[in-house]
């Protein structure tokens, strides 16, 4: 016999987690494409951003065996929450829809709209765990990457990079500040 756990406990397991594997990976993925910015023509710059932050999810799956959250556990239970976050992830690529329309037209809008559109994802998971990090995360990338886009238009595919990188190293301390705090109380 098994007992169904509620939506607020699970939401509780959930937001105790730790969050750093992704975040990592989102870090690790806009590094490179900074550096293929920075070094290689347009055509495989923009190759780069693509498939370093479409490999983004791919990272965060082995990163999560070391920061110990390890994902594709199985003796983890299920978790309404996971299901939610990975919708989140699907919004998320599914607005590449806007991005690719807009890259044909615009090469350089692509550092621009990968880089609020993959940001999304964080506004759910600040309502979720009850923390501002993700509005933290989201907002600041949105305003920042847009300046950035307007203010360097001749080195976009180097400073939103850059920015992306900035925003995830803040995110990351905050999060990790958050779970010691949690598995100190």
């Amino acid at each position: 016999m098994t007992t169904e756990r509620s939506l607020d406990d699970q939401r509780r397991e959930f937001a105790a987690r730790r969050f750093l594997a992704m975040p990592l990976a989102g870090t690790i993925a806009w590094i490179v494409a900074g550096i293929a910015g920075a070094l290689l023509p347009p055509v495989q710059a923009t190759w780069a951003l693509f498939i370093a932050t479409g490999s983004i999810v791919y990272l965060g799956l082995v990163l999560s065996r070391f920061t110990g959250e390890n994902f594709t556990s199985r003796t983890r239970p299920k978790n309404t929450f996971d299901r939610l976050f990975l919708y989140t992830v699907g919004m998320s690529l599914l607005v590449y829809a806007i991005a690719i329309p807009f890259f044909m037209l615009d090469y350089t809008s692509l550092p621009l709209t990968v880089g609020i559109l993959a940001g999304l994802m964080w506004m759910p998971l600040s309502w979720i765990i009850r923390h501002g990090v993700g509005l933290f995360h989201a907002i600041t990338r949105t305003v920042l990457v847009t300046a950035a886009w307007f203010l360097l238009p001749t080195q976009r595919f180097t400073v939103i990079p850059a920015v992306i990188v900035a925003v995830y190293a803040v995110t990351i301390v905050i999060l990790e500040r958050r779970w010691r705090a949690l598995a100190t109380s």
